[in-house]
């Protein structure tokens, strides 16, 4: 029961049929309250307009005798009009100008105000009591006389619920063809969303074609146009895995064949130097392929959805200088100066491990295109709420027309000699652009290239 209670409370039907029929409980809710109180207030004016005519027909019954007394005979049709079927009881008291009793029940409570009826309580019941004054011909001065009539509430309650009843009823048939009207209505308006998700289901796994947008209403051909974004944008990525997968394959076949090659030379050579030739270039090959699948973990690591985020607070100052530490020996083999300008402490916050992989592969190229006898300074600052760093060096530079595509993975600036992978500058850009920040190369003072990463302050 209650995983099935559960289910319907998600149903986008069951929902609007809820707030639809809410509403009109609320405005039905409303309307009986009010129609109460009209019913009511009609029965009392009906009682009233009653007790008025029954006291009128006894008034016009009185007379004055040839003695000047007053004297009445009640006609059976001014009692009779309360005989409706619901068993009311009817007093009555007619008594002269000067407080004489001439029939009815002396102590019957009087209303306040004439013609206008008022409930009062007369021998332990409810009664709706009117009184009305007239004049008789005959008595001195034209005197008048007031007759008084009082009725039990039953037939003033049963026209009340009758009428409320009735009122009730109507609504009910209103709430009911509502609701009939709002099912039909939400499963016609319903058809369009099902018919894209029968679409949606109907499709290859490989099928990422676009939707028709015609196929929904307005309002819900933004989430249509929504789905065709993101199709594309699948589709984009399957085709960059695909990219990726393919170079990868042919960057590691390469080394793989010389490290075989290597080995079968070495496994080969008689002669020790020749030998220790040849191992050393399996060493070196060796490396080369480590490198680069540790690259390809590294970018792999990198895509946004291939790890749990993290959110490390990282001093890129001090990032920076072990890193420029743990290079120093491979400068130094091909005398180039590296420096650090850096003054402070700089926070941000990331990936610890991807924010120190981007700065690797900053330093790492820079050091790997720079010419013997060059220089490689790394600056760590603040700008405009931001973490600035600047990798310079005065290697060969790249092309400005090219400056857009060695970001993508493989990419290898023709003519520029060095060992790279091509995949240092595409590490860089996902793990800055899944920090929040930005990347950017420009040309260096004297040739060369400055690469500038914007990263938003802890």
């Amino acid at each position: 029961m209650g995983a099935t209670i559960a289910r319907l409370s998600q149903s986008l039907r069951v929902q609007l049929l809820c707030w639809v029929l809410l509403t009109l409980l609320g405005a039905i809710g409303f309307n009986l309250y009010d129609s109460f109180w009209t019913a009511d207030a009609t029965a009392k004016l009906v009682t009233d307009r009653t007790l008025l005519a029954s006291a009128r027909v006894i008034a016009e019954a009185v007379r004055v005798d040839e003695g000047g007394n007053v004297q009445v005979d009640v006609p059976p049709s001014a009692l009779e009009m309360f005989d409706t079927g619901f068993g009311d009881g009817v007093s009555y008291q007619v008594i002269t100008a000067w407080g004489s009793l001439v029939s009815g029940f002396p102590d019957l409570p009087l209303p306040a105000v004439q013609r206008t009826g008022e409930d009062r309580a007369f021998h332990g019941a409810d009664v709706r009591v009117l009184m009305l004054d007239h004049p008789v011909v005959g008595l001195p001065d034209d005197g008048a006389i007031s007759v008084t009539v009082a009725v039990t509430h039953n037939s003033q309650y049963a026209m009340r619920r009758q009428l409320w009843l009735s009122d009730f009823s109507k609504q009910f048939v209103l709430v009911f063809v509502a609701s009939l009207v709002t099912i039909l209505g939400l499963q016609r308006g319903l058809a369009p969303a099902l018919r894209l998700r029968d679409a949606l289901r109907q499709r290859g796994r490989n099928r990422l074609d676009p939707l028709p947008p015609e196929m929904v209403q307005s309002e819900l051909q933004p989430l249509v146009h929504a789905l065709n974004d993101y199709m594309e944008r699948v589709q984009n990525q399957m085709a960059a895995q695909r990219r990726f997968v393919s170079n990868a394959a042919h960057q590691l076949r390469t080394p793989l064949a010389l490290i075989s090659t290597q080995a079968s030379v070495a496994a080969r050579e008689a002669d020790a130097a020749r030998r220790d030739e040849a191992l050393f270039a399996l060493r070196t090959s060796t490396k080369q392929i480590s490198r680069l699948a540790s690259q390809l973990l590294t970018l792999s690591r990198a895509e946004p959805g291939s790890r749990r985020p993290r959110s490390d607070a990282t001093d890129l100052t001090k990032a920076a200088r072990e890193i420029l530490e743990s290079h120093a020996e491979e400068a130094l083999k091909r005398n180039i100066d590296v420096g650090l300008e850096a003054v402070r402490p700089v926070i941000v916050d990331g990936d610890a491990t991807m924010l120190r992989e981007m700065l690797v592969n900053l330093i790492d190229n820079a050091i790997r295109y720079t010419r013997p006898n060059g220089r490689v300074t790394v600056a760590v600052g603040q700008a405009d709420g931001n973490a600035v760093v600047t990798v310079e060096d005065n290697g060969p530079g790249i092309p400005s027309g090219e400056r857009e595509q060695v970001f993508e993975r493989f990419y290898r600036v023709i003519g520029i000699e060095g060992e790279g992978s091509g995949l240092g500058l595409a590490i860089v850009r996902e793990v800055v652009e899944g920090a929040g920040g930005s990347v950017s190369l420009e040309d260096a003072e004297g040739g060369g290239l400055v690469v500038t990463v914007r990263l938003p302050l802890a």
